[in-house]
């Protein structure tokens, strides 16, 4: 408990139910939105993160991570590395960029599907430590793109 910090602990952010969040997040570990982030949301390069929306989550930005798990609504991109799933409630306005998918009935994309290759894109920003660069998201191209509509009864 007083002992040294090493820094390698995981750690779960959360944005509350009524919490609005204006900006961008650049997180590595655990990100659950439960309230609104007017942003977009970068997880670390080669992190194990994951960003969770929740059934009453919305985000107004892009999300770049390597796992992503939506059941509310993103207005945005999602650039998801390894995994995603889209749960019932989920609704994307914009296109999603995956590995590996799973679609739950009910489920919305309004926009494009778009497979990308184990390894061909690495999700998420470069921390500064890490680069003497500025602090940039990664631009991702795929060639394969499924365009999706579909409405729910």
């Amino acid at each position: 408990m007083f002992g040294k910090n090493t820094g390698n602990e995981a750690g779960i952010t959360l944005i509350a139910s009524n919490c609005e969040m204006s900006g961008d997040i650049y997180f590595s570990d655990h990100l659950i939105v439960n309230g609104t982030v007017k942003g977009n949301i970068y997880a670390k390069n080669g992190a194990k993160a994951l960003v969770e929306v929740s059934e009453k989550g919305k985000v107004n930005g892009d999300i770049q991570a390597p796992s992503v798990v939506v059941n509310g609504q993103v207005l945005g991109d999602i650039h998801c590395s390894k995994h995603i799933e889209l749960a019932s409630r989920a609704e994307i306005r914009g296109n999603v960029y995956y590995n590996l998918i799973e679609m739950v009935m009910g489920s919305r994309v309004d926009g494009s599907l778009v497979h990308v290759k184990p390894g061909a894109e690495n999700a998420g920003y470069v921390a500064p430590e890490e680069s003497n660069q500025t602090t940039q998201p990664n631009v991702k191209t795929a060639s394969n793109v499924t365009s999706v509509k579909s409405k729910t009864a």
